[in-house]
């Protein structure tokens, strides 16, 4: 099993900027693509960033891109969400999710481990 733990959620004012972390435990070994979702109140959660496990492909949704960056330290077992710009509509409980397999993925069906979830409210 892998535990994943996301922080660094909270209150920000649009515009400025906010970093998540995910931390890694358990049987890390085996899983190598990570990602983030979020999912705001009545809607489906939805696909972020993904991260490959070298960290050499990243892939983004393209209402983040330019904004957010993945980024991991495989070291500490750590995976990163730097979020710019923000904007109200960012809000959302962000999840941090790993997969198995190398392949970069964007639905949730193909991620095998969850985080609980944090907190990022943008307010105006």
């Amino acid at each position: 099993q892998v535990q994943l733990v996301e922080s660094g959620g909270g209150l920000v004012q649009a515009g400025g900027s906010l970093r998540l972390s995910c931390a890694a435990s358990g049987r890390t070994g085996s899983v190598y693509t990570m990602g983030w979702f979020r999912q705001a109140p009545g809607k489906e959660r939805e696909f972020v960033a993904t991260i490959s496990w070298s960290g050499s492909t990243t892939t983004y949704a393209d209402s983040v891109k330019g904004r957010f960056t993945i980024s991991r330290d495989n070291a500490k077992n750590t995976v990163y969400l730097q979020m710019n710009s923000l904007k109200l509509e960012d809000t959302a409980v962000y999840y941090c999710a790993a997969r198995r397999l190398t392949q970069i993925a964007r639905l949730p069906s193909e991620y095998d481990y969850w985080g609980q979830g944090t907190q990022v409210t943008v307010s105006s």
